[in-house]
């Protein structure tokens, strides 16, 4: 691509197996017709080179101070890992009398090749303040509580420059220091505070006059005015590529190990966290546990089938982990998520995963070559909540191209016949009050999960560990299924949000012998927990299958810290009922009250679910079914509007949005 674009010292390969020469056509024709507005983009676990040659496209194609800006660096430039070596290279030989970790967990998250763990010991006085006990604590002399972020007074500096003030929104429980406390205390003057420390750091370098002003306006702003950097013009320096192996030459070599941060426990900082354990990632569905991913193809070269346990060894060293086959990985390549196979860790993170840091070598940081995978002839369980990715032949998830779209705006709609609303046992009700109703866009649902966690924390959802979700008894009230589509080798992926849909035919209601679910006067399919006895009934009959029993006493309601964790207008519920998705009720209740006491009307998005409120993508939209001009009610006018399983007539208040797609006419399915 870059050698196409003229970029000097790129040399063009022949031929990159995995593109075609269209594809590959379609994305230069693509770019060269929009100079200035295009943008080419490295991963951030690219090789320097890589990146070096994507600003060098951008140059080319005249993006620079355009959809490209360029500032000076915001920190000191450091080279982690070459600092980290370095420090290594003198605590060995006893040149370090006094070493401060302020946060962190080197001695878990160091290199292989790096014997930080073993140095540690030589040095005169160690010092490590962490929000946990964890593996660096347990090696230092001294160990400081560390406040946790909202606890803290802090400051913090964006790419371009550009400085925020962090408040806390807490008292510390437990008497925490803060980095810059911590600091300040090795200094001649008396102990601070964290505000005192970073207001007297600040009095002096916010620009303009009045202090006190600028102080609170930055905190009001959440913005330091005047500290971001100006853009620069740069002027890239010309480059050659190194001569390497080509394409070819590297897929028939050995396999290639990709290291990445875990989508939910990142570098092993959140492997205590049982949220984050038990949130299903985005693609694999994998939960308190990560395994070395592979495609299909490259699962059939090795002999090797999802949950087989394997040896990887790479440059000397190995680990043992469990194999899952993900459709639409790239052949000749494995990849392992870091942060699991903790050592020190709480009770909720111990025993999950494997440390892939063991294999981690400091030269290669994200990618490595030469790995080698050895059976072992065993299994290793996994914990998946969806082990299917087929639709069964149903149109659950309704999608076409944008072409398509244009000439049957309807197509989502004439997928499926939906029965009269007639033709059911279910006598009519209008709605005089409120009628509420959602909306999810599968054209903007990314897949990442956020609504679930959310939805958690909102409504005291507990975890319910591995064992329990390997027997299908997660508790999530909302799930986000994914599907593949078409050639296992590189198919389309789907997401689509499933929480209780809120019927208006509810297959659930007619079932309870207690009336435990019923209907409310706005149209929610409501649980009264205290009349359900745990019959399940109402699970048995819901085709959507979004209703959670609670077979254990899974919440911990006498731990002083974790009741804190609670929301209080939620209620924590017992074993032996059934509980799900209840459009955030008591956000309703909270709005309603607020406008009765203003003496006005609810207003439309002002009352916005957990799900809705955290989703990056704006995806989910809530609102009132009786009022025509409320963002759901137009959504739900749309062409692309549908409901799920609509031929089960079960009228549900949650419907979807077809996807849309727009590709490339030569990179339509069947032309490439």
């Amino acid at each position: 691509l870059a050698a196409t674009l003229g970029v000097s010292g790129a040399n063009r390969f022949a031929s990159v197996p995995g593109i075609p020469e269209r594809a590959l056509a379609a994305l230069i024709g693509d770019l060269l017709a929009r100079p200035s507005r295009s943008l080419v983009v490295a991963g951030s676990a690219q090789p320097p080179m890589v990146h070096a040659m994507a600003h060098q496209m951008n140059g080319r194609l005249g993006n620079s101070g355009s959809t490209v800006t360029y500032h000076a660096p915001a920190d000191a430039g450091v080279d982690v890992a070459g600092t980290l070596a370095e420090l290594t290279q003198d605590m060995g030989a006893g040149r370090v009398q006094l070493l401060l970790i302020l946060g962190g967990n080197p001695v878990f998250t160091s290199p292989a090749d790096v014997p930080f763990r073993d140095l540690l010991s030589r040095v005169g006085l160690t010092i490590h303040l962490g929000l946990y006990d964890d593996e660096t604590a347990a090696r230092c002399q001294w160990h400081v509580p560390e406040a946790h972020d909202l606890e803290s007074w802090s400051d913090a500096r964006n790419a371009d420059g550009s400085v925020t003030l962090l408040q806390p929104l807490i008292e510390p429980l437990y008497h925490g220091k803060t980095p810059h406390e911590l600091l300040a205390a090795f200094s001649d003057r008396p102990l601070r505070q964290g505000q005192e420390i970073l207001r007297e750091h600040w009095a002096g370098r916010m620009p303009g006059p009045g202090f006190e002003h600028r102080w609170r306006r930055a905190l009001h702003d959440g913005v330091v005015e005047g500290t971001a950097l100006p853009p620069r013009e740069v002027r890239l320096r010309p480059f050659s590529i190194q001569e390497g192996e080509s394409a070819e030459e590297s897929a028939k070599g050995r396999l290639e190990l990709v290291f990445r941060m875990d989508p939910c426990v990142h570098d092993g900082r959140f492997a205590n966290n049982g949220w984050l354990q038990e949130l299903p990632r985005p693609l694999t569905k994998l939960t308190w546990d990560n395994a070395a991913l592979v495609s299909p193809k490259t699962a059939e070269s090795l002999g090797v089938a999802s949950e087989d346990l394997v040896v990887l060894e790479l440059g000397g060293r190995s680990v043992r982990a469990p194999v899952w086959v993900l459709p639409g990985h790239a052949d000749g390549s494995v990849t392992v998520h870091l942060g699991y196979g903790r050592e020190r860790v709480g009770r909720v993170g111990r025993r999950t995963g494997f440390n892939a840091y063991a294999i981690r070598p400091a030269s290669e940081h994200w990618i490595a070559r030469g790995l080698r995978i050895k059976k072992t002839g065993k299994q290793y369980p996994l914990a998946v909540t969806q082990d299917h990715g087929s639709m069964e032949g149903r149109p659950l998830i309704r999608r076409a191209d944008l072409s398509h779209y244009r000439e049957h705006p309807d197509f989502a709609r004439e997928m499926e016949e939906e029965p009269s609303p007639a033709l059911s046992m279910y006598p009519p009700v209008k709605y005089e009050g409120h009628s509420w109703g959602m909306a999810i866009d599968l054209n903007a649902c990314i897949g990442c999960n956020a609504c679930t966690v959310a939805c958690q924390a909102e409504n005291n959802i507990p975890i319910v560990g591995k064992e329990q979700v390997r027997t299908n008894r997660e508790m999530h009230w909302i799930r986000v299924d994914r599907y593949f589509e078409g050639d296992p080798a590189d198919p389309s992926f789907h997401h689509q949000p499933v929480p209780c849909m809120h019927c208006e035919d509810a297959p659930c209601e007619q079932v309870c012998p207690v009336a435990a679910t019923v209907h409310s006067s706005e149209g929610l399919n409501d649980m009264v927990y205290n009349r359900c006895v745990g019959t399940r009934y109402c699970a048995n009959n819901c085709p959507y299958k979004v209703r959670r029993f609670n077979f254990l006493e899974y919440s911990d309601t006498h731990s002083p810290t974790t009741r804190l964790l609670f929301n209080p207008n939620v209620t924590v519920r017992s074993r032996g009922v059934m509980e799900k998705c209840t459009y955030c009720v008591q956000r309703i209740n909270a709005a309603r009250n607020t406008a009765i006491v203003e003496g006005r009307e609810v207003r439309d998005g002002e009352i916005r679910t957990a799900c809705q409120q955290v989703c990056p993508a704006e995806a989910i939209v809530f609102g009132d079914l009786n009022d025509p001009r409320s963002g759901v009610s137009r959504l739900k006018a749309g062409p692309r509007n549908y409901a799920l399983l609509g031929n089960l007539n079960t009228r549900p208040r949650t419907t979807y949005l077809a996807s849309l797609k727009n590709p490339h006419p030569s990179l339509v399915k069947g032309e490439v």
